[in-house]
């Protein structure tokens, strides 16, 4: 019988740690520092702060960069889960120099500083054109559905939550009428009734509220659609394994590379009204990049699947320039094959 050396990756070690030794040459976590170090102008990130002569030090910006853009691109889109590497991770306690901030301060970071992240992106796309990443040959768009962290339970449109609101006012007032009809109930039951009615209280509130300070969101064609109290960006979206409550997320890419040149995330907005505005953006990122000899704009492919197309933007990119090619809704009609 064959005899083996026992496994024991399951077992804790101390060992002494060189954290500089962690971040091999040619992995992506060395490009990352190497670029955000050396390559990023970070300096718009530093009117936030005015803690020289008073105040806590403040964590520094490349490293919140690092670990944030570490975290997404293994997944993490949670703060707490970034925040958790940073302290039982190697690789994260490397990259970070062993910096373990609190989740709500990478979670500030991540609200606060979207203004001054959003122009590091095209900072990055620069240094992939240098590096000749980008080809310009075609470019791709394309979306997928992002849940969010927001209860479906809270959408609908301003009618549906008026007559909401008016189901747990009157939820709350039997509560109310039960209690004058039944004096002689337990201790026990009205103290449960009467959390009860201060939950359905505060959700009428919450309705009330958001009715008074929100304005009732229209669809392509004028009529009302869904809003969310929680989150009111966000929408209710249709997916392959049900309903969500969530954004699209569209991004359009290179073909080199896969180099994305521009990404976004929609709430109450159809698949179809993304294009123009993406292509928009697309044409901006490019202005700001070089223009290699015989690269124009007519020579560059575009596609998109069925989910884009529509008269208005079929008339819309035959006068952006690109050359197109967008696949008809009804082309799996015509042929089944």
């Amino acid at each position: 019988m064959a005899n083996y050396k026992p496994d024991l990756s399951c077992q804790n070690k101390f060992i002494p740690i060189n954290f500089a030794e962690q971040i091999l040459p040619g992995t992506f976590e060395y490009a990352l520092c190497y670029i955000v170090e050396n390559k990023l102008d970070l300096s718009g990130f530093d009117a936030w702060y005015n803690n020289e002569k008073s105040g806590a030090a403040a964590y520094p910006l490349a490293v919140m960069l690092k670990i944030i853009l570490l975290g997404y691109a293994h997944g993490f889109i949670s703060s707490r889960r970034i925040a958790k590497a940073c302290e039982t991770n190697i690789l994260f306690m490397s990259v970070s120099g062993d910096i373990q901030p609190h989740y709500t301060t990478i979670a500030g970071f991540v609200a606060k500083m979207h203004e001054q992240i959003e122009p590091l992106f095209t900072q990055v796309l620069l240094i992939c054109d240098e590096e000749g990443l980008i080809g310009r040959n075609m470019f791709a768009i394309d979306g997928c559905k992002l849940k969010s962290n927001a209860s479906k339970e809270w959408s609908g449109t301003f009618d549906e939550l008026g007559r909401k609101k008016a189901k747990l006012a009157r939820a709350s007032q039997r509560i109310i009428e039960r209690h004058q009809c039944q004096d002689n109930l337990s201790e026990e039951l009205i103290t449960q009734d009467l959390k009860q009615k201060e939950k359905l209280d505060k959700s009428i509130e919450k309705i009330a509220e958001f009715l008074a300070t929100h304005q009732e969101k229209t669809g392509s064609k004028g009529k009302p659609v869904k809003s969310n109290i929680t989150d009111p960006d966000s929408a209710k979206m249709t997916t392959s394994k049900g309903t969500i409550q969530g954004y699209n997320g569209i991004a359009i890419n290179d073909d080199k590379h896969q180099i994305i040149l521009q990404a976004q995330v929609w709430g109450s907005v159809g698949e179809q009204q993304t294009l123009q505005p993406a292509v928009t953006q697309l044409k901006q990122q490019l202005n700001k990049l070089r223009s290699p000899h015989g690269a124009t704009d007519n020579t560059i492919k575009f596609t998109a699947d069925s989910g884009f197309n529509s008269e208005a933007n079929l008339a819309f990119m035959a006068q952006s320039g690109f050359d197109t090619y967008i696949a008809d809704n009804q082309f799996r009609k015509r042929n089944p094959l």
